[in-house]
């Protein structure tokens, strides 16, 4: 199985932002990438790490996703996403879903893969997470 870990970094928000992913199989690093976006959110950033990610993912694998955004994870584990599909991408207050480009995007990604979404504590002694966060801010720096 493997692991992804990712985040977003946003200087300024909105602002510079950048998004960073490392990807692990059986506690090796086998890929990692970063970019940026001259004007955007630090949700944006988070949701294009993971988007990213996913591009390297085949059919049928099973990942661990790693990720200190509750904004992320939560949409996951508290099943926002099914019921925001559900409603024609409204939310719970009335309002088109915020990002929803990026949503779905990352929701066509996630067919015929089996993804585990994972809250991490940022900035804590999480190596990998670390290393993403270090990547994504130097990502929102570049432009």
């Amino acid at each position: 199985m493997k692991e992804i870990y990712t985040d977003g970094s946003c200087k300024g928000n909105p602002g510079k932002g950048g998004w960073a992913f490392v990807i692990l199989s059986e506690g090796v690093e086998i890929s990692s990438n970063s970019g940026f976006c001259v004007d955007t959110t630090n949700q944006r950033m988070e949701l294009q790490a993971v988007i990213e990610s996913l591009k390297e993912i085949k059919i049928n694998e099973i990942v661990n996703v790693f990720s200190d955004s509750a904004y992320v994870v939560n949409c996951f584990l508290e099943n926002w996403i099914g019921k925001w599909k559900n409603n024609n991408w409204i939310s719970s207050n009335k309002n088109p879903v915020a990002n929803q480009d990026l949503w779905k995007e990352l929701d066509f990604l996630m067919q015929n893969k089996t993804i585990i979404f994972n809250k991490v504590k940022g900035h804590t002694n999480n190596e990998i997470n670390n290393k993403v966060d270090r990547m994504a801010s130097k990502a929102a720096k570049q432009f």
